[in-house]
């Protein structure tokens, strides 16, 4: 079997495997002092969490800018939507928006540390001036020239105002 592992630095390693329980609907694998790993079938995923005193700290770890899990359709963001609300998540929904060079429906969660998780299908290509950037040294990507990573509205704003060709947007 091969799937992509993913380790995460969390600052609170019981709040983390609530959440990623949750999130992807299956409990840890293993679970020590600190440390969690998760085996999940659907996406195929090694999740492993780390607990450390810093949370995300510095250095490669805060290199994180948003992580995803790529579906087939919008119905599939649809019941990922329904599925993550029942569990409590507070979820923010984004129909054909253009983010990195994509029309994509999507759900967004945050987990306890603040890492943005969005459950997403690609509807069509988008040109390469239609994207607003979704990397993290983009000018309209969240975090940047001080948006909070958190206020998903207000990044798509920014992408409703950046589309539609005005020359400017909320955050550049």
């Amino acid at each position: 079997m091969s799937r992509v592992q993913l380790a995460l630095n969390v600052s609170n390693i019981d709040q983390a495997v609530e959440f990623y329980t949750r999130m992807f609907g299956v409990g840890p694998a293993k679970r020590r002092p600190g440390y969690a790993n998760f085996a999940v079938a659907l996406p195929p995923l090694k999740l492993v969490l780390i607990e450390t005193a810093d949370g995300r700290g510095e250095g490669p770890a805060g290199a994180l800018n948003h992580l995803g899990v790529e579906v087939e359709s919008t119905e599939q963001v649809s019941a990922a939507t329904a599925r993550l609300s029942a569990e409590g998540l507070a979820t923010s929904v984004q129909d054909a928006t253009t983010c990195c060079y994509a029309v994509q429906d999507k759900v967004w969660v945050h987990d306890p540390d603040g890492a943005p998780w969005e459950v997403y299908t690609v509807l069509a290509d988008a040109p390469a001036e239609q994207d607003l950037g979704c990397g993290p040294g983009d000018a309209c990507a969240p975090g940047a020239r001080g948006m909070d990573l958190h206020d998903v509205p207000a990044v798509a704003e920014c992408q409703v105002l950046a589309a539609a060709g005005t020359g400017r947007s909320g955050c550049c």
